[in-house]
């Protein structure tokens, strides 16, 4: 079949287009060269008004009123004055001129001395990424650092805050000292005293480094948006979680990201651990907890060195208990203790009758433990039991009780949490300061970020379970008894707390625990003589 010829308007388009490029670029040129002053005047007109704009918003609000006042007196007097409006035109266009004569200077590339921390960065590297069998290395002693280096960004002090390392398939990257060595190499050669952020994608071989910011100290305790059950620990990096919050902060209204604790029945992390150094936060993320489980639940504190941080909740409604002593500690966690026996035989009754559970056994209980080593050491010298013993029953059973247990303590003392308080927190909470090595031996696996030597209080990592490490930031909960602390802080807590019009023996189905550890058999309710629910 013989092939026809294509029409003369297809064989003849691929001139034509280049015609018209050619005939289009010509008259961009032209125009460019036409509209150049006005071009010039527009930018420097630009510049000017964005210059002013900044001035203004800098002025202070008690010198805005006059400033305006002089402004319009320059105007009147211009306009009045013969060619005072045409002067004052030439004058405006001539500053514009001046102003955007010079081009801003793009940026194409890395200067020198840029220029030279990539190529010490690239040669730091080459011990890691190189071995003498590889024909063609793509790290080399005096190799170029552009072909490991697909990305990368500095801030205006000329320090790494972003890069893209590509490196060999055959480097151990599965293995966990081996990233460590990475991350370690690119911190101190970066530049320390910043928390880096490292993002390994083994299957494209590449290692993502970024510089984060410092995260918002200016949430302070507040009614956060949340479901029954859930619990805000504090607030993280954006894209770290899939959700947002409206929060109320210093600088305004906004969304933040929260890390939310999940507790109840359907928790697969009912009870928290959180550790720290003194003045770390861990008693600001304990009463923080408090005050939020408090708009649904009740709560029983337990605080081990007897400071009164938390007098303030102290015969609140809904507050069971504020214990500082031995005597009340052991009374008061007995109580739970056969508080959550009753709630499971009550439950179980129910549930082999066709009948719902009972109102009595569905509202939370929180139990707040606040350095129980200090309780453990007084124990043994007064030869009692250890308290913790008594957090077995809330711990094993809590999730099914709705009781749900959370204990503070410090790094120096971690060896006197019990084992069953070690293997039932599994969610995780570390605060303040601390080593690599620390902060993974808590929560069970390695930042992905450098810890810095100073952080603020309330600041640290979190993690759920087997979930991600997450950075966090508890919010500004002080004690609002303190002298230190700021006005606002102590009204944003005086307001979260109940009111103490409403007396926890007056609420059906519930009892105070007994105070003295003597008591507590009597008072108590054998759990065998509680009756079934009808």
């Amino acid at each position: 079949m013989a092939r026809r010829p294509l029409p003369r308007i297809l064989s003849s388009s691929s001139a034509s287009i280049v015609r018209s490029r050619e005939i289009a670029r010509t008259a961009a040129d032209s125009a460019t060269d036409v509209l150049h002053p006005l071009i010039t005047i527009s930018r420097g007109l630009r510049l000017i008004t964005a210059a002013l704009r900044g001035r203004w918003a800098a002025t202070p609000k008690e010198r805005r009123s006059p400033a305006l006042f002089l402004t319009a007196a320059v105007v009147l007097v211009v306009a009045l004055i013969p060619y005072g409006p045409l002067l004052a035109l030439i004058t405006v266009m001539g500053a514009a001129a001046w102003k955007g004569r010079e081009k801003p200077v793009v940026k194409t590339g890395p200067d020198e001395a840029e220029l030279a921390r990539l190529q010490a960065l690239y040669e730091a590297l080459v011990p890691y990424f190189s071995v003498p069998e590889d024909p063609d290395p793509l790290f080399s002693h005096g190799g170029a650092w552009d072909k490991a280096f697909s990305e990368y960004a500095f801030d205006d002090g000329g320090r790494l805050t972003r890069l893209r390392v590509r490196y060999p398939a055959y480097f151990t990257d599965g293995e966990p000292e081996a990233r460590a060595r990475i991350e370690q190499l690119l911190h101190a050669k970066s530049g320390r005293g910043r928390e880096y952020h490292f993002a390994w994608d083994e299957e494209g071989n590449q290692l993502d480094l970024s510089v984060l910011g410092a995260l918002p100290t200016s949430i302070a305790a507040q009614r956060f948006v949340t479901s029954p059950g859930e619990s805000v620990l504090g607030f993280t990096d954006a894209g770290a979680v899939p959700r947002t919050v409206p929060v109320i902060s210093d600088d305004g209204s906004h969304d933040a990201p929260p890390v939310v604790w999940r507790t109840g029945p359907r928790s697969t992390e009912p009870h928290l651990l959180a550790v720290g150094r003194p003045g770390t936060g861990t008693t600001t993320l304990l009463r923080s907890l408090a005050l939020q489980a408090l708009r649904d639940g009740d709560v029983l504190i337990v605080e081990g060195p007897g400071t009164g941080e938390y007098a303030c909740l102290t015969g609140r409604s809904g507050v069971l208990a504020v214990e500082c002593g031995l005597a009340g500690a052991l009374a008061t966690l007995e109580w739970a203790s056969h508080e959550t026996e009753r709630r499971l035989i009550s439950a179980n009754r129910a549930r082999q009758a066709g009948r719902p559970a009972p109102e009595d056994t569905k509202r939370p209980l929180w139990i707040l433990l606040d350095r129980p080593s200090v309780l453990v050491d007084l124990a043994a010298a007064d030869g009692r039991p250890d308290p913790q013993h008594l957090l077995q029953v809330p711990l094993r059973h809590g999730r099914a009780a709705g009781v749900t247990v959370v204990v503070a303590e410090q790094f120096d003392t971690l060896e006197h949490l019990s084992e069953p308080v070690r293997i039932h927190t599994r969610a995780r909470v570390v605060l303040g300061s601390a080593s690599f090595d620390e902060v993974a031996s808590v929560l069970g696996a390695p930042p992905h970020t450098t810890p810095t030597p100073d952080v603020p209080p309330g600041r640290g990592y979190a993690r759920l379970g087997t979930g991600p490490v997450l950075r966090l930031q508890v919010p500004a909960t002080p004690d609002p008894y303190d002298d230190a602390t700021t006005e606002a802080r102590r009204e944003a807590v005086l307001d979260l707390l109940p009111p103490r019009d409403a007396p926890v023996e007056a609420r059906a189905g519930r009892t105070r625990p007994a105070a003295p550890v003597e008591a507590a058999p009597a008072e108590a309710t054998p759990v065998e003589a509680v009756p079934a629910e009808g």
